[in-house]
């Protein structure tokens, strides 16, 4: 190989080899032990979520005045792939997506450009509008969830020990990201006025609501200066309480009337309820917490756990705590069955060496290995990469092949030594002549995974790491071959007693045999070769293509949508029935219900759409995979059975980024009936299709008003 030959130079500098290998090894632990580990890689999710809120104003009204002004503006953004709205009378929804392609490090510079621009138009929109508000934190996931459901306790004492655990565990544990309540209810004051009462006082309803803000308002009232002092002045009159609410004055005719002459006040909570949460089917609040980037779920998870132990002990009886999604349980496992692959593929490489080998070039090899893995995970840990479903993947596959230049090396330096080479001359000798072409081989096989490497898309994003580990653990060998290797060989390795090549075993000359053959019969030996290639490029078309499989979780994820104008209470009311099944089945550990939106983004994969009365997901957690399998047959018949109304869709978890329904067309438009007509035509289409099931519309049915003359 041109230039300098390292394994003479490492010979030459024992002392020093000797000092980087062990500095390499310690340092390599300790970052195995640092690494952060997860359950997927982080990817940017180039999705911007901008809402606005217009109360009492109609679906036309809502599209012409905000959807449609929203759109023209932030048809300019850089970087946009396309832009998808959703607009309900009084709401408009618009998903702005950028390319694919596009720069994750660019990503948060153009959500700001899009903040920007839309606060340009913001005074351009109608009176009465709220927002536009921004969401730009999807890639946010809270991998550990904790349901807490109530016996004997009202919906508020209940949300006030939630808030208060909230606290606690922000205060005690140190690496969480963020705490978000899930099914949490606002409260609000309720002011009904008896309208019989109201008009016998010859009041109208502006009148009661303008003497209520008067009274409610918060004006500043000055400050008094005594000459040595500042002392703030401050005027009663802000309501603390339903009883200063019902202590208003208001003006009837000439006399004055207390609010509570009039009206009833209450307290409650917001009617209809904002989006549910169920635990096991019964009522309660969520915790999800996510981890700082960059942090290890493992240990947060362990800390995590601890201080709810002292937490929840100081809970009243009847408040019980449930945890629904454990991440660092699932990332334990994988780690886990990396470990156990890891010991298998070290114990048949030892094996196959020792066979092969000998007791001696085998431990030189068996010693190479963790030295090579150490100094993968130092890398690692110097360029961030952590470990998750990804990278230990691309361990696994290295495994296989970063002891090739090890065995090479030293296989050469046994070949020289039986010849009455030196320790030094042999592994020179190695060196010069298998240097470059393990090099090559090792470069070869790196291009293999070049296209994981640099595809500009979310799924390149997703898989880079498995382009890097393999590439570190390929180039990582190589140097250990060439500098580590001669010296362990040094210690390790003996020539032969004789310098004769020991007599072939029986696997020898039976490859000898079929090796004879094969070059006597060599036209036969092509044929064959080619009749195979043949035959395999035709098995090709029958593998199942699959851009990513199915997670090894245990959960389900059931989505279920009921016509679109349904109500919540409709909503809910399905879904504790779905819950009445799940309860008798034995597959079913537990499960968590979202009532009026999508389920907390507890893994990363998933797609979440924003919350709307007439949808709900339910994750339902088994003990197995079998389980898992059996019971999605069973829960999906059910479904189609018992609602026909509904969209429906049973499925495991699935790796990658975000995909939802598997196949997805758009048809866009000016005219919605015409849009209406072609959808239906395209959905009979797609329906004849016997390998189609569930063709569905994100929204097709008309809503029904009631308006007033």
């Amino acid at each position: 190989m041109i230039g300098p030959n390292l394994s003479d130079w490492s010979l030459r500098s024992r002392a020093l080899t000797v000092y980087l290998m062990v500095i390499a090894t310690v340092a390599g632990i300790f970052a195995f032990a640092n690494l952060g580990r997860d359950e997927d890689p982080t990817f940017t999710i180039k999705t911007m979520l901008v809402t606005a809120v217009w109360p009492g104003a109609t679906l036309e009204e809502t599209q012409n005045q905000i959807t449609d002004r929203l759109e023209r503006r932030l048809q300019e953004t850089t970087g946009l792939d396309a832009l998808r709205s959703i607009t309900r009378p009084g709401i408009a929804t618009i998903y702005v997506d950028l390319e694919g392609a596009f720069p994750p490090e660019r990503v948060a510079s153009v959500w700001q450009e899009v903040r920007n621009a839309v606060g340009d138009i913001r005074h351009t929109l109608p009176q009465g509008v709220l927002g536009p508000f921004f969401n730009d934190d999807f890639g946010d996931v809270f991998g550990i969830v904790y349901g807490f459901t109530s016996d004997g306790f009202s919906e508020r004492e209940l949300r006030d020990y939630v808030d208060g655990v909230r606290s606690e565990l922000l205060l005690q544990v140190d690496g969480i990201e963020k705490i978000e309540f899930i099914g949490a209810q606002d409260e609000q004051i309720f002011i009904e006025l008896q309208p019989d009462r109201v008009a016998a006082m010859g009041l109208d309803y502006s009148q009661v609501f303008a003497a209520i803000a008067a009274q409610n308002a918060v004006r500043p009232s000055g400050v008094f200066n005594t000459g040595q002092e500042n002392i703030i002045l401050r005027v009663s009159g802000a309501f603390e309480s339903e009883a200063d609410i019902l202590g208003v004055s208001l003006n009837a005719g000439g006399r004055m009337i207390r609010l509570g002459d009039i009206a009833s006040v209450h307290r409650g909570f917001v009617d209809p309820p904002s989006p549910l949460f169920h635990i096991n089917g019964k009522r309660g609040i969520g915790l999800g917490i996510s981890m700082r980037e960059g942090g290890d779920i493992l240990d947060l998870g362990q800390r995590i756990r601890t201080a709810m132990t002292g937490i929840t002990a100081n809970l009243p009886v009847g408040i019980e705590p449930v945890l629904v999604s454990d991440q660092p349980t699932v990332v334990d496992r994988a780690i886990g069955d990396f470990t156990t692959s890891l010991y298998q593929a070290v114990g048949i490489i030892l094996a196959v060496s020792f066979l092969t080998l000998g007791v001696r070039p085998g431990a030189v090899v068996a010693i190479a290995i963790p030295i090579t893995l150490a100094v993968v995970f130092l890398v690692m840990q110097t360029v961030g990469i952590d470990l998750h479903r990804v990278s230990l993947g691309a361990l696994i596959i290295a495994l296989a092949l970063l002891v090739d230049d090890a065995m090479t090396t030293t296989d050469a330096m046994l070949r020289r030594l039986a010849v009455g080479d030196t320790v030094d001359k042999a592994a020179t000798f190695a060196y010069s002549r298998l240097a470059a072409p393990m090099l090559t081989g090792t470069l070869i096989t790196i291009a293999g995974f070049v296209p994981i490497g640099f595809a500009q898309s979310q799924a390149g994003e997703y898989t880079i790491s498995l382009f890097q580990v393999v590439a570190i653990a390929l180039i990582a060998s190589w140097f250990v071959a060439v500098l580590f290797t001669p010296i362990l060989g040094g210690l390790i390795l003996r020539p032969p007693a004789s310098a004769e090549a020991p007599a072939p075993g029986p696997i020898l000359r039976s490859y000898g045999r079929f090796l004879n053959l094969a070059i006597t019969w060599r036209w036969v030996t092509i044929a064959v070769t080619v009749g195979v290639f043949a035959l395999s490029i035709l098995g090709l078309g029958l593998v199942k293509r699959q851009f990513f499989p199915a997670s090894d979780r245990f959960e389900l994820v059931v989505d279920f949508q009921l016509p679109r104008s349904s109500s919540i209470f409709a909503t809910e009311a399905a879904v504790e029935r779905i819950e009445g099944f799940l309860a008798e089945r034995d597959e079913v550990d537990f499960w968590s219900s979202y009532i009026g939106r999508n389920v907390i983004r507890f893994y990363l994969p998933l797609a979440i759409q924003p919350p709307s009365d007439h949808q709900s997901q339910i994750v339902v957690m088994t003990h197995s995979v079998d389980e898992r399998i059996a019971l999605e047959d069973a829960l999906d018949a059910y479904l189609v059975e018992t609602f026909p109304e509904a969209v429906v869709r049973v499925s495991p978890l699935e790796m990658g980024p975000p995909i939802g329904w598997p196949l997805q067309w758009r048809i866009s438009g000016p005219d919605i009936e015409v849009l209406r007509d072609e959808a239906m035509k395209l959905a009979g289409t797609i329906a004849a299709d016997p390998r189609a099931r569930r063709v569905h519309f994100d929204w097709i049915e008309p809503a029904r008003e009631v308006r007033a003359q």
